[in-house]
This record gives structure tokens, C-alpha cells and sequence, in this order.
């Protein structure tokens, strides 16, 4: 970045094939670690043309009125990560990303927090054009709920030559989103030669294993400058799990006899084999395999400019679904697929089973568009079509309600997302307006987004009556309804929604003096729909007031419409019981038959639906946002830069979903306007929906030092620290609508767990220091991390979980042995650190020992090697 920020075997594996090779060539070397390039190579950095942020002018990082980033492709291959999410968390301070962070398809597609927000609240482009968002929502994420990111996972590394992250509001310049900051990603353009990579790991623990390979190759089209770049990247991590072995007293039913009066408990003699870390496999990262690739091409034509882009990915990911007690309670019950539990029908899992969710997804976006100069002004048309599809299965479980005749293997859901953008961007320097060139860009938009949800296999989501037989451990009871830790998506939740929204901006800027530069922008947007319209603006300045020394500041305003997931996505979850014996026949406070079943839903309800309504729901409106910042920069010396900007980013309307909000038989039938529910709900029903109920305001500093020393024959040194605090409190929640007051007076629409999740959920503060040192063809680079305190909220003050700062340390050696081909070993983590023991352990399952929030993961150290060769 010019920001210039147990036992421990080892397993067969092509990575240990691949380590002994380098191992054999005594070859110990590594290329530059964020914002630590070579002091030359740092000095040029400072100089070069950024493009985000600014239009039409010039400008470089050094001189950029706002703080700008930029991260080279060899530092995204020298980490040592195959993840472009987990590359983006080792190298920007103000990234987090959260090691497990719940279940569902929050593992696939974790959620990032960039500024202390949410990862759908900063913008991301490719080559500057919008990239789109996932089909997944992260309905079961902790850190990042209800968010629907952009998937970075599924843009190939090998492609990409630069990544420029503006960490600065701006909604009223590039639109929706982008109040946190913006990251574009810009594609190679190289017309020739391009390289291939092999990269191998595993934990230190022996499991986990990765394997990577990257290839990329360019080629010149035509005789003026135009080119085309390919690149592929494939990546298969496996499974790996830090859990426990399960504590549960008997995993399989025992033998109980009583003679004489006495009774005994024999316990069945597979208790003394079984595989207690079995239950665990779902605390840690699943099993992913992706393939990646991309195209950048232009070609210069007449007058015109013509270039395309694009990227196709497909990912296959399987994890076991374990209960990860997301509200951290007290921990109860029994584990779903162990042996001796009345959904583990013995004629189909003897033995227990561990239920898998399986995702299958494709995902495309391609962008055409030209740009020339008419009149004076440069202009450039663009179309962007994307979509992103996404197949959700079950595997490995069971629907016990249908008996023994239950499929094994559920189609859960269908996930679609669309997007179509259509953008028109015109620039012009005029002179003798202003002392200096005005520089005047405007430009139009376009956008069109359509996200379907459809309904899974009839066998997911239905309640059978199947009645456990006697001669069977639960004789006589039904199984609960539902599948194991997850469950179908019925005809009720499936749906659609489309939406066009239309934009125009302005931007100025100019050099009053010789050292003052001042920009001004605004944008109207208008959504169809709910949404509505809105406008935004932002004032930027930068003033040079010694050589080498400058303020900067800015303020903004911005917006985030509410995603189509977020206004489409509905489920239900089916739990069911017994009604008790008299006098106690009773269920959620209404009479009931003894030893009927009976089940009750538990609803994520889509806010424009009846049932939302009537709990006081109302159409989700856009989060807008007043963002402050002020900065100064400073060069005392040659190859030494010095950064501080602190900023204050206001959100009000911020939308989430509310707490769980419990209503029995009882409290449905005391409000006329809630008796309707109990035609669909007559067991009564605990219902979520999304709604703006908060309102937050986020401050934080970022500083940035770096510095090169030119060692003579020893080589050359580059250091640099980075460090990145923020803090975000909540300035206001919404009342909790009167129809649930008035239903229970101890009903809270955002309550202090969901606070507490979006303010000390993810670390305060973040240090990154690093140190290369490289001589010829020999380099060794180190960085170290410190992660801040962060807390995991449970459901009371005692469940509560604060997590101590820890120091994570990454080592990154590599050598080239022939001009073209270079060899790396190196460790992430390399002292194995590992968050605090002090989560709330799940008996059963052994799993949670960590928490889920970890920023470096739960999994421990991790080696690997790589080989590079370049042609």
C-alpha cells in the first residue's frame, strides 16, 4: 500500500510437496508487505495517479484532498491469503472481518465492517464502475446483520494491478453506498507477458489445507495501445474446526434395569468409541472451492476508445450447520444430529449425522463502453449487466416429521440478484473562469435491480406425522418439525421485487491558488418504489500551507437505499411441542389438549406484509449520512510521510432488523388489531422484520507513517505503522411502536445486544506495523498486527464476553532463484495466537470456546509456500 500501511503435524498434502520443494532450495524470501515498498519504489508510489475521488484532474496520493489508499498487486500476493476479503483485512487497518460470525450463509459470504460500518455502506467498483452486491443476505450474522455486501471473493486476485480505497464519504460523487468509503479495484492492462502462481497451506494444526493457483496473461490488440488481459484463479480451502469434544453424558440411549429396587444405567458401549469432535465441525471455516476469471480489454478505434471488462466466478461451498447460540443464552437441550435424539431416526443415522448446507452459486458482470472527446469534453459512455445466482441445499439431513421415507438431501432455496447500470460522464477544463483551470464534470445514471427469492422442495419446509415406533429411545413423541439447523424457504416467503432509480451530478474543482485546491459535488437520485428521492452534496478542500506539509478536510452528505434483499427476504423457522398433562395444559398461554402437537413459527416477516404491518412495521426508507473529516499531511524528509485524519460519519435511519419479538396466544388475542394473526398464527408466532431504528454516529483517527533506508551493500529497509480508531454510539433508537407496547410493556424493538453488537461488537482499534528488508534477489518482510478489545453482547450483563487485544505476527520470506521464477515460504500468525478461551461453551457440541467475532480467526497459525513463475 502506498499508505504504505497442540500437536502440529503436518499432513500429506500437495502443499507438503510443494514446502519441501522450496525447503530443498533453501529459498527464504517475500515481496513487499503493505505500504513497505522499496524506498524508490515508495517515492513513486506518492507520485502516482489515482482515480478515485477526483475527476478530470490529476491527482496522486500525496496531493489527494481526501485520504486515499492504494494497495499493488504483489502486496495482495505477498500476504500469503487466497481470499481478496482476507487480503483487504490484513492490509487496511480500518477493514474487519469477523472469523466466524454466525451460521446460514454467513460463513460464505462474511460480513466486513470498513470505518466501524456495515460492508453494504462503502461502495466498491471495478475499473469505477458499480460492482454489484451478492443474492446472499446475512440474516444470521452477528457483525454485519441483515447486510448484502459485495462478494470480493469472487474477483480473481491475478487480475487486478492496483486497489485504490478513498476512506471518505462519498454518496454525492459515485451514488448509493458509499458513505463509509469507497474501494475500487482496477483491473491490469499489461499487453504482454503475465505469470503463474501456486500457493499451499494448511494450520498449523494439520488441517484446513488451501490450495490456490492463479494465471494471468496479456496480449496487445491492435497498433495503438489497446490490449486484452486474462486471468484465472481457483481456490479450494477444506474444513477446519477448534472445537471441543462434546460433554454429553451419553451420546447413544442406555440400558437402564432396575432389580431389587435398584436401578442401573448402563451406557451403550459405541459412548466408549465414539468420535467426540464429531458434533464440533461447524466451528471454524467450511469447505470452498471457487473458480475466478476475468477480461480488461480496450481498443482504440477512429476517435474513440472502446473497452470491455468483466468477470465469471462459480463457487461450491459446504459447512456443517451447528446451533452457534447466536443470542449467546444459556445453553440447553440436546444437539440436533447426535445419536440419541428423537430427529436422528436410527433406521436413517444410526449413528447421529452432521446436516451440511450446500451452496452452489454463479456469478457474472461484464461492463461495455466507449470514451472520447467532443466540444471539448471527454466523455464516456458505459453499460453494466451483472447477476449473481445462488442454489442453497441441504445434505447429510433429514425432515424426521416425514419418518424413515425423508430425503437425505433438500433443495432449500433459490437466491437471485440483477443489476443493470447505465452511466453517462462528461469532463471539461475551462480556463479564465478562475485564476487557475475550473475543472467541471457532470454525468447521468441509470440503474435497474431486480432480487428473487424462490421457494425449496415441498420435503424442506413441511410438518409430517410421523410418530417415533415403539422400541425406540423416544417412543410414542413426534420429532420437531423442521430440518436439522436450517430450514426450506415455503411458498409464503418466496417473492420478487424490482426497482429503477435515476441520477445526476455535478462536480467541480479547482486550484484557487497555487497551494489551495477546492471541490464542490452534488447528486439527486430518485428510486421507484418506497424509496423516494434524495440529494447529496460535498465540499472538499486541501491546502498546502508549507512544502510538503497540508490540512485537508471535507464534509458530506450521503444516503444507502435499502437493498432489494433487504425489503424482499423472508423465512421460517417451525418449532413444536407437546401440550403438557393437566393442570398444566397449556402452550404460549392458550388451552390446549394434552399430548396434541402443536408448533409456532419463528418469522423473518417482509415489511410489507399484513402480519409486519400489524406489528408496526412501515416501508424502509434510505440511511442517510453527514460525514466530517480533516486531515494533515506532512514530508519532513525524503522518502518519509506522516498522515492524520480524524472524521465523525452521522447515519441517521440506520436499517436493521428488530430484536425477537416473542407474542403468545394471550397477548395476540388483547389487541383487536392482532386477533387477525392467530388465523395463520394460532400457537402464536416470535417475528422479526428490517426497519430504520437507529440512528448512530461513528468518529476515528487514521495514521499512517512510513519511511526507507537505503542500507548500502546490506540492502534496503522500509518500515511503516499504521493505526485505526474508531467508535461508534448509538445517538438514538426508535420507539418501539405502541400496538407492541401495548401487547407487552417489556417488548424492545432494538434491544441492548443488537446495540452493543454495532458498537463493541468489532475492534476499536487496530495497529499494523511492518518491516521489509530486501539485497538482490533475496527479501524477507514481517508485520504485525494488534487487534483491539472487542465484545461479544449475550442476552444479559452476564453473558457478556470482552476479548483482550492480541498481537498476530506474518512472516513472508522469498527468493528468485531465475529471473522469472520466485519461491516464498511464510506464516500468518506465525506465534499461533488464539482469542481468549472464555466463550460460552455449547456442552453438546464443544463448539464456541472462541466467540465467533475473532478478526483473525479462531483457527490459529497457518503456513504455506508459494511458487511464482513469470513469462
Amino acid at each position: 500500500m502506498t499508505f504504505v500501511s497442540s500437536s502440529k503435524t503436518l499432513k500429506r498434502s500437495a502443499f507438503a510437496g510443494l514446502l519441501l520443494a522450496c525447503a530443498s532450495s533453501a529459498a527464504l524470501a517475500a515481496e513487499p508487505i503493505p505500504g513497505v515498498e522499496a524506498p524508490d519504489a515508495a517515492a513513486d508510489a506518492l507520485d502516482g495517479v489515482v482515480v478515485t475521488g477526483v475527476r478530470g484532474v490529476r491527482r496522486t496520493v500525496a496531493d489527494s484532498p481526501a485520504p486515499i489508499d492504494v494497495i499493488s498487486s504483489e502486496q495482495l500476493t505477498a500476504t500469503g491469503k487466497v481470499g481478496l476479503k482476507e487480503v483487504l483485512n490484513t492490509l487496511i487497518p480500518s477493514f474487519n472481518l469477523p472469523g466466524v460470525n454466525g451460521g446460514g450463509t454467513s460463513w460464505t459470504v462474511r460480513a466486513i465492517t470498513l470505518r466501524g460500518l456495515n460492508g453494504d455502506q462503502a461502495l466498491f467498483l471495478v475499473n469505477g464502475k458499480r460492482r454489484h452486491t451478492t443474492s446472499l443476505i446475512n440474516n444470521l450474522a452477528r457483525v454485519g446483520r441483515g447486510g448484502v455486501p459485495v462478494d470480493l471473493d469472487l474477483i480473481p486476485a491475478s487480475a487486478i494491478e492496483r486497489i485504490e480505497v478513498l476512506r471518505d464519504g462519498a454518496s454525492a460523487q459515485y451514488g448509493s453506498d458509499a458513505i463509509a468509503g469507497v474501494v475500487n479495484i482496477i483491473l491490469k492492462k499489461d499487453t504482454q507477458g503475465g505469470a503463474f502462481s501456486y500457493t499451499g497451506g494448511q494450520n498449523y494444526l494439520g488441517d484446513g489445507d488451501t490450495r490456490a493457483a492463479s494465471l494471468n496473461f496479456g496480449r496487445a490488440l491492435g497498433d495503438d495501445g489497446g490490449f486484452l488481459q486474462l486471468a484465472i484463479n481457483w481456490k479450494n480451502n477444506e474444513a477446519a474446526s477448534r472445537a471441543v469434544p462434546s460433554r454429553a453424558q451419553y451420546l447413544y440411549q442406555p440400558t437402564v434395569t432396575t432389580v431389587g429396587g435398584v436401578t442401573t444405567v448402563t451406557p451403550d458401549p459405541r459412548d466408549a468409541t465414539a468420535d467426540r469432535y464429531f458434533w464440533g465441525a461447524s466451528y471454524g471455516p467450511g469447505e470452498e472451492d471457487i473458480i475466478a476469471t476475468a477480461y480488461n480489454a480496450e481498443l482504440p478505434w477512429r476517435d474513440l476508445t472502446l473497452y470491455s471488462s468483466g468477470t465469471v466466478s462459480h463457487r461450491s461451498s459446504k459447512k456443517v450447520t451447528g446451533s452457534f447460540l447466536p443470542n449467546l443464552a444459556p445453553v440447553t437441550g440436546v444437539m440436533a444430529g447426535r445419536p440419541l435424539n428423537r430427529n436422528s431416526l436410527p433406521e436413517v443415522y444410526p449413528n447421529g449425522f452432521n446436516a451440511l448446507r450446500r451452496i452452489f452459486e454463479l456469478d457474472w458482470q461484464t461492463s461495455l463502453g466507449a470514451r472520447g472527446e467532443k466540444a471539448g469534453w471527454a466523455w464516456d459512455a458505459s453499460t453494466t449487466f451483472a447477476q449473481d445466482h445462488a442454489q442453497l441445499d441441504g445434505q447429510n439431513t433429514l425432515n424426521a416429521t416425514l419418518g424413515p421415507d425423508s430425503p437425505t438431501y433438500f433443495h432449500l432455496s433459490t437466491h437471485q440478484f440483477q443489476q443493470w447500470t447505465n452511466n453517462l460522464d462528461l469532463t471539461r477544463s475551462f480556463e479564465g473562469v478562475l485564476p487557475r483551470p475550473l475543472q467541471v464534470s457532470w454525468g447521468l445514471e441509470h440503474r435497474y435491480e431486480r432480487f428473487l427469492i424462490e421457494a425449496g422442495d415441498e420435503a424442506s419446509y413441511i410438518v409430517g406425522d410421523y410418530v417415533i415406533p415403539a422400541g425406540q429411545p423416544f417412543a410414542g413423541l413426534r420429532p420437531n418439525p423442521g430440518l436439522s439447523s436450517y430450514a426450506g424457504t415455503a411458498p409464503e416467503d418466496a417473492g420478487s421485487a424490482t426497482r429503477h432509480s435515476y441520477a445526476a451530478y455535478l462536480d467541480v474543482g479547482a486550484d484557487l491558488t497555487e497551494n489551495w485546491y477546492v471541490g464542490a459535488a452534488v447528486r439527486h437520485e430518485r428510486y421507484t418504489g418506497d424509496v423516494g428521492e434524495t440529494t447529496s452534496g460535498k465540499l472538499t478542500t486541501r491546502w498546502e500551507f508549507l512544502p510538503g506539509y497540508a490540512l485537508r478536510a471535507t464534509v458530506s452528505n450521503g444516503f444507502r437505499a435499502p437493498s432489494l434483499g433487504q425489503t424482499v427476504f423472508a423465512t421460517s423457522t417451525i418449532s413444536g411441542s407437546l401440550c403438557p398433562a393437566a393442570p398444566n395444559n397449556t402452550f404460549r398461554g392458550a388451552p390446549c389438549t394434552p399430548g396434541e402437537y402443536l408448533t409456532f413459527p419463528t418469522k423473518v416477516l417482509r415489511t410489507d406484509t399484513a402480519e409486519a404491518k400489524a406489528l408496526g412495521a412501515s416501508p424502509l426508507k434510505p440511511e442517510t449520512s453527514t460525514n466530517y473529516s480533516f486531515g494533515i499531511t506532512a514530508e519532513p524528509l525524503p522518502r518519509l510521510r506522516l498522515t492524520l485524519d480524524a472524521y465523525q460519519i452521522d447515519i441517521d435511519d440506520r436499517i436493521v432488523d428488530t430484536s425477537n419479538l416473542d407474542l403468545s396466544v394471550t397477548q395476540l388475542q388483547s389487541q383487536p388489531a392482532l386477533v387477525g394473526l392467530l388465523a395463520r398464527f394460532p400457537q402464536g408466532l416470535t417475528a422479526t422484520y428490517y426497519t430504520n431504528a437507529v440512528s448512530t454516529r461513528t468518529t476515528g483517527i487514521d495514521f499512517v507513517a512510513e519511511y526507507g533506508f537505503d542500507l548500502g551493500s546490506a540492502g534496503r529497509l522500509n518500515l511503516n505503522a499504521a493505526y485505526a480508531f474508531n467508535k461508534t454510539k448509538v445517538r438514538d433508537v426508535a420507539e418501539t411502536p405502541a400496538i407492541l407496547k401495548a401487547v407487552n410493556p417489556n417488548l424492545v424493538l432494538f434491544d441492548r445486544q443488537k446495540i452493543s453488537d454495532l458498537t463493541v461488537g468489532t475492534p476499536r482499534e487496530k495497529v499494523v506495523l511492518g518491516a521489509v528488508w530486501s539485497r538482490q534477489a533475496l527479501s524477507a518482510s514481517l508485520r504485525t498486527t494488534r487487534y483491539g478489545e472487542y465484545t461479544e453482547a449475550g442476552t444479559s450483563v452476564s453473558l457478556d464476553r470482552t476479548y483482550s487485544p492480541k498481537w498476530v505476527v506474518d512472516l513472508d520470506i522469498a527468493w528468485d532463484v531465475r529471473p522469472n521464477t520466485n519461491i516464498a515460504i511464510g506464516a500468518n500468525n506465525l506465534f499461533d495466537q488464539y482469542p481468549d478461551k472464555i466463550g460460552i461453551v455449547n456442552a453438546d457440541q464443544g463448539t464456541l470456546q472462541y466467540g465467533l467475532f475473532s478478526p483473525f480467526g479462531i483457527t490459529g497459525g497457518y503456513y504455506y509456500a508459494r511458487l511464482t513463475q513469470r513469462f
